[in-house]
């Protein structure tokens, strides 16, 4: 994490300069123009602050620049003796929790963290889900089971990803009709669950010289619509390395917010079980490509939709191997 320190009173600059000789990610930003004018203008480079003065000062000099947990850099506000830090904003999804007990721990404080999951040992659904790979269907609905989860302690999950352990109040049951919390790739109707989507779907994707991107995204609706898929649980494309320029493409990637891994031929003819396109053969010397391209970046034989033709383009998706558990990657480094 890249973090800006501010300070004003001469002691709060001595442990300033004291903190980010022990953060060599972290820069002591000058204040030629206040403290509200020096946030604002590093507001958007910096992953998050660290304010060594009074949380008032703070909280007003924010408030203009708050857009959403999603998008603001975390600020922990500190004491010049270093004897707090606390987390202001941004706790879970910003890292602003995990910065104040890094900032603690260097200072030989004390990290002071007010998010409710975390007094209570609960786990941060928002940040447990991200540490996952999961993605969410419903801000709405998250909102909904954290508060459940704070006030019950307890919610049930069907996954149908393998679950390897679960963070503290997240309990496994069999089946989704009960459950509060449903990790799925799957279209249903899960009532009124939180949804998940892991990201697990790798598309292998053929396609004839100059095809638009318009024409594969409509391949790529049709195909999940009628498997009943999601497309938040594309985890990436697949091709042939005879593609790597393919503008069509390569729009759709972007478009999808995936990447693409390409494979030469020799790699694909490797793979075995697949059906052997004599097209693919004649045109680029491969077996196929949409078959064993989707297997090949998923590393896996799990192949869950075998190959699909449209006019120009050839489509099939194989499911990596993914596991839930309770291990949060976000921590194992504080």
């Amino acid at each position: 994490m890249k973090i800006g320190i501010l300070a004003i009173t001469e002691g709060g600059k001595k442990l300033a300069g004291k903190l980010a000789a022990k953060m060599p990610a972290s820069l002591v930003l000058p204040q030629e123009g206040g403290v509200a004018r020096t946030l604002a203008e590093h507001w958007r480079e910096m992953d998050g602050f660290v304010c060594i003065m009074a949380s008032g000062i703070v909280v007003r000099a924010i408030a203009p620049l708050l857009q959403g947990k999603e998008y603001d850099p975390c600020v922990v506000v500190m004491d010049e003796k270093g004897r707090h830090a606390v987390s202001l904003l941004s706790g879970h999804l910003g890292g602003g929790n995990d910065l104040a007990r890094e900032v603690a721990a260097l200072l030989g404080g004390e990290a002071v963290i007010t998010t409710a999951s975390d007094t209570l040992g609960l786990a941060p659904l928002d940040l447990w889900a991200r540490e996952q790979g999961l993605v969410c269907e419903s801000k709405k609905a998250l909102t909904h089971a954290s508060a459940r989860l704070v006030n019950s302690g307890t919610l049930t999950v069907f996954s149908e990803v393998p679950i390897v352990s679960l963070p503290p109040g997240l309990v496994s049951i069999d089946g989704p009709e009960l459950a509060d919390v449903v990790v799925s790739h799957r279209l249903d109707n899960y009532g009124t669950a939180l949804v998940f989507r892991p990201r697990n779907l790798v598309v292998g994707v053929g396609c004839n010289r100059g095809v638009p991107v318009a024409e594969i995204r409509l391949a790529c609706d049709e195909l999940f619509e009628q498997e009943g898929l999601s497309q938040l649980s594309i985890r990436n494309l697949a091709s042939i390395d005879l593609k790597q320029d393919e503008t069509g493409l390569l729009a759709c990637a972007d478009e999808l917010g995936v990447r693409i891994d390409f494979f030469s031929k020799e790699e694909l003819n490797r793979v075995a079980n697949i059906t052997i396109s004599e097209a693919a053969l004649r045109n680029v010397g491969a077996i196929g490509v949409a078959e064993p391209a989707a297997l090949l970046s998923a590393q896996s034989n799990d192949l869950l939709v075998g190959k699909r033709k449209w006019h120009n383009v050839t489509m099939a998706v194989a499911r990596a191997n993914c596991t839930l558990s309770e291990q949060d990657r976000a921590l194992q480094n504080i």
